[in-house]
């Protein structure tokens, strides 16, 4: 049996965490105080953003299906999957990988798609595609989406020239030889482009670098991937994986300034190796574990983070968790080497805790990109070739929380039990993230972690002495493995939430086992 005891949960600055005295260990409700007079970092907007690698059926299938397919598209692309996203209001969408991007070469994929040339997708599955998705079909779908497309160059088998013509083919409105050539594949006006990764995963699939190598590669590439015209890039490190803190220390000492980010990598995984798991088949066992391998995330960026503020104090540089997410056994049935897997309940909680804790972090955490976007791991959503589509209980998450994109961060204390669970983690039983928007609504999302109780949290603002609620909305469901199929697409769905009431000032919020609320005050 999990042990339980109460805590204290700070979300002022770095939401330190503090253990109360043993008094309190009987405590069976939460109390949170939100402390608005303090806020003072806005939650990026891009911390709600996407990945989309040429994996599995992830372009094609996914968000791509070609002018000429009997599945209903606009201009090639699956229209329901295209509103499901305008949906979400996503910012930024990250392409075309991931490993496959050290190992794609732009020009195959421009021109007329008759003349594109085919080629074998060696990171994923040895898949052949065709490269009728290429640079003008992603950014032409980031401007129907209004997001900012975020480009990962080929550093581990490309060339500095090839990077560099590529931005120039993007974003020059000049008479140049790549916006010219651009001309001639039907765009007359440049991209808006931003954000530019210099390689992905440059101390693995992208290289087997090491950091010292790497930090020279990086300088040489900035130079010559330039500004054109009002284009200005935010160019990106190939940061480290989870705990490797010698990555992102060399990175810092070595080029500094030269970059805008660096990205870092964290996968909730049970194992490699093949061990991780099946996505819908577990226990209470293997659901603490995987809560607590997620929540582990706060101390890897924390740790990033202190490595960061001792070469750069003012914050300049941002950290971009530009792939994070579940990553569970394939569906039995599919292709190996596609990364097709069911996301449940589970899944959902993941979502909504990393996101609380990307919050924690937003004065240095720029961005984020879920991975990925449609049918490869913790993805938005399902698609079948049937013309068949799923919103998962992820989408659900992100759709709830889009309240709090460029919203200001409001610190607050929680208190609360917590358990011991799986693998000698310790995990609270709550978690809780507020904002503020620029119409002065506050919005509050609760997770009750506990897979078997409710929860009566007591909630305070300070300075507000009275405060209506305004609408509510809870995810949950009966189990925590349920998951939508294409034949049941509504098991796990938000609903209307009425569990809150106002009294005196006190926000008393009950708040049923394993489920997710995002609450609007006023």
């Amino acid at each position: 049996m999990n042990m339980i005891r109460s805590k204290l949960i700070s979300g002022i600055l770095l939401m330190a965490i503090v253990l109360l005295p043993a008094s309190l260990t009987a405590q069976k409700s939460a109390t949170i105080k939100i402390y608005p007079e303090r806020a003072k970092d806005t939650i990026s907007k891009e911390i709600y953003g996407h990945f989309a690698e040429h994996l599995g059926t992830c372009i094609y299938g996914g968000l791509w299906v070609g002018e000429n397919s009997g599945i209903p598209n606009t201009l090639g692309y699956r229209t329901d999957v295209l509103n499901a996203l305008k949906e979400l209001k996503i910012p930024v969408l990250r392409w075309p990988g991931g490993c496959f991007a050290d190992e794609y070469h732009w020009m195959d994929g421009i021109g007329p798609k008759n003349k594109r040339p085919k080629m074998v997708n060696n990171n994923w599955g040895g898949t052949i595609e065709d490269n009728s998705f290429g640079t003008h079909e992603f950014l032409n779908l980031c401007e129907m989406l209004g997001c900012e497309p975020y480009i990962s160059g080929n550093v581990g088998s490309g060339t500095v020239e090839e990077l560099a013509k590529w931005v120039e083919y993007m974003t020059s409105d000049g008479d140049s030889p790549m916006a010219n050539l651009r001309r001639r594949n039907g765009r007359d006006k440049a991209w808006k482009v931003r954000y530019l990764g210099i390689g992905n995963e440059s101390w693995g699939c992208g290289g087997d670098m090491r950091p010292e190598y790497y930090a020279d590669l990086y300088r040489r590439y900035a130079v010559y991937c330039r500004n054109y015209d009002d284009n200005r890039l935010y160019k990106v490190a190939s940061g480290a994986s989870d705990y490797d803190y010698n990555w992102t220390d060399v990175l810092m000492k070595n080029i500094g300034r030269r970059m805008h980010g660096i990205s870092l990598h964290y996968y909730t995984v049970k194992g490699w190796n093949g061990n991780k798991g099946a996505a819908t088949v577990f226990d209470k066992d293997d659901y603490y574990r995987t809560i607590g391998k997620c929540l582990e995330i706060e101390n890897v960026i924390k740790r990033h983070c202190e490595i960061m503020d001792r070469y750069d104090r003012d914050k300049r540089t941002g950290l971009l968790v530009d792939e994070w997410g579940t990553w569970w056994d394939e569906e039995p049935g599919t292709v190996r080497g596609h990364l097709y897997q069911q996301n449940s309940l589970r899944d959902a909680f993941v979502a909504s805790l990393t996101l609380d804790v990307f919050h924690k972090y937003a004065s240095r955490v720029r961005m984020a990109n879920i991975a990925q976007i449609v049918n490869v791991l913790q993805s938005m959503i399902l698609t079948n070739d049937k013309g068949g589509m799923v919103l998962t209980p992820t989408y659900h998450v992100f759709n709830m929380y889009k309240v709090h994109q460029n919203a200001l961060c409001l610190p607050l204390t929680l208190i609360c039990d917590e358990m011991n669970v799986p693998d000698n983690r310790t995990i609270p039983i709550l978690s809780a993230t507020a904002s503020r928007d620029k119409n002065g609504a506050i919005h509050l999302s609760l997770s009750n972690i506990d897979a078997d109780n409710a929860q009566t949290v007591s909630v305070e603002i300070a300075g507000l002495k009275t405060m209506k609620i305004a609408n509510g909305t809870i995810l949950t469901s009966t189990d925590l493995a349920d998951h939508n199929t294409f034949d049941k697409p509504q098991t796990v769905t938000p609903a209307n939430f009425t569990g809150a009431v106002t009294n005196n000032g006190i926000l008393q919020v009950k708040i049923p086992a394993k489920s997710i609320v995002t609450l609007e005050i006023k």
